[in-house]
């Protein structure tokens, strides 16, 4: 009875949801609420003090004379500098040769042959947490992957793309290795930190032993939903989109997998002796791995690595036999993203007239506000601020931008209540995490309703946020209790980083 209940109501948020326009006319509408939102709040004295810098935050009109020219001057780079568009592009290049040579659907066929069933949706939702140390390659190649996997099973190619993402994006945090995000917000953190101790300094390591135990915790919880209230709720798929079929390779797809093989870990072994030694030539400026061309520019490596092994696949095989055959493989990849690609033009828009208004940062500051004012103790502090950092993430999308904002109000805070940076920078990574699923400002929730509309054309933003939404409460619940779990033991988050600031 509960549990029907629970499917009614998901139902009845994607009919909502399903209701409004099309998600391109949305992400335009939105704009104009906030242009219309822009000139109520300037006009209405709209402030706040930036607790970063101390400055004053102003709602910026944008329908005013600079505002409306800057609207016409910068739509055209609104539109190509938004950074989803230039990655799904350069990276469906070298995936749409490794998809047209058969790569993929062999890769896939083996995996489906070795990997116990019973397995696989822990498996796909663990990848995807785990890509997340590779940028954004979980978008790109995760999330689709594991659509073609369940179709394979016999499952809904839908559920298995919100395992994936719910791994990819919901997770987005947890991981079991040190990921670009880590050193990101350590670096915030101890400037956060300096203002009331000039000596205290946050390691990229900070929050690494409650991470990866939240690996497994988040692993498990996606894997429980997926199939206890997702797959129940889809059903069985009815849909156009062929199925791929789960075969016994070839010996000439055998062939190619070996020496495609061989390609990856020749490249694997070339990045390798660029990050290894120190001084190595693919290192990053400072000498690190962590900010090395390889990591921060992934989805380079993702084309070159991808093209290549499609490539020496696709000859080895037999499927390529001609150039003309590369060349068709990265056209077809462009035919299904003709829909993203409009898709994008409007929320690009959307997104930079939010930023310019100031509409985000002033939701972000009042509310942190008022969580400081808020005379709690530490566990009820902690379940508040997970919540507020959840509901500003659904109006701000950067990780690193919220916490150069909230990080100086909340870290004085904590460190003055006797709670150290480590925490309240783990405290605010879980809130941060668990509405990426229900974000529009979620820089890839345009790509993933595309996704979705590929095995559904009925598919819109309804749909996403009903069937992402078990996730984001269920991983809120299963963290929470975890950071409480870790508060009443009394574990250090990371190597040397405990929970009490001494002062």
């Amino acid at each position: 009875m509960i549990r029907n209940r629970k499917i009614n109501i998901l139902g009845a948020v994607e009919r909502v949801g399903n209701a409004l326009p099309h998600p391109a006319a949305l992400f335009g509408i939105f704009g104009l609420i906030t242009l219309l939102f822009s000139f109520i709040g300037y006009h209405l004295h709209w402030e706040g003090i930036n607790p970063g810098t101390g400055e004053s935050i102003k709602i910026v009109n944008l329908i005013s004379r600079d505002g409306l020219h800057r609207i016409l001057l910068e739509m055209v780079d609104n539109y190509t500098g938004f950074a989803p568009l230039g990655i799904v592009m350069v990276a469906m290049l070298g995936i749409g040769i490794a998809e047209s040579s058969g790569l993929i659907k062999s890769a896939i066929n083996l995996l489906l042959i070795k990997a116990p069933p019973s397995s696989i949706t822990f498996l796909i939702v663990f990848t995807g947490i785990l890509s997340n140390v590779a940028s954004d390659l979980g978008y790109i190649l995760i999330i689709p992957l594991a659509g073609i996997i369940f179709h394979s099973l016999g499952r809904h190619p839908i559920a298995g793309m919100a395992a994936a993402f719910a791994g990819v994006s919901g997770g987005f945090s947890a991981n079991l290795l040190i990921g670009t995000i880590d050193p990101l917000l350590a670096g915030l953190s101890t400037e956060a930190a300096n203002i009331v101790d000039p000596d205290y300094y946050v390691l990229p390591t900070a929050n690494y032993y409650f991470m990866a135990a939240s690996t497994l915790v988040i692993s498990f919880a996606g894997t429980w939903v997926t199939k206890a209230v997702v797959e129940p709720r889809l059903g069985k798929y009815t849909g156009n989109v062929e199925q791929e079929e789960i075969s016994t390779l070839s010996p000439e797809e055998r062939k190619g997998l070996k020496w495609a093989g061989l390609v990856l870990l020749l490249f694997t072994a070339l990045i390798a002796a660029g990050l290894i030694p120190d001084n190595g030539l693919l290192r990053g400026p400072d000498n690190t791995i962590l900010h090395s061309p390889v990591l921060k520019g992934f989805i380079a490596v993702l084309f070159i690595v991808a093209s290549s092994c499609g490539i020496v696949y696709g000859y080895v095989s037999g499927t390529f036999k001609k150039h003309q055959d590369v060349i068709s493989g990265m056209n077809s990849s462009f035919k299904g993203l003709i829909a993203f690609l409009v898709l994008v033009f409007f929320a690009a828009q959307f997104v930079a007239w939010f930023k310019w208004s100031n509409l985000g940062i002033m939701i972000a500051v009042k509310g942190a506000a008022f969580l400081q004012s808020a005379d709690l103790g530490l566990i009820p502090l902690v379940i508040l601020f997970i919540i507020i950092s959840g509901i500003i993430n659904m109006f701000m999308g950067s990780a690193s931008a919220k916490w150069a904002l909230m990080g100086p109000v909340f870290i004085p805070m904590f460190m003055l209540l006797g709670y150290t940076p480590e925490l309240s920078q783990a405290v605010y990574r879980i809130g941060d995490s668990i509405t990426n699923l229900i974000s529009p400002m979620m820089s890839f929730f345009a790509l993933i309703i595309v996704y979705f509309e590929k095995y559904d054309s009925k598919s819109g933003i309804g749909s996403l946020m009903a069937t992402m939404l078990p996730y984001s409460l269920a991983f809120f619940v299963a963290w929470t209790l975890l950071m409480i779990i870790w508060i009443l033991f009394g574990l250090p988050l990371g190597p040397g980083a405990g929970l009490y600031y001494p002062g």
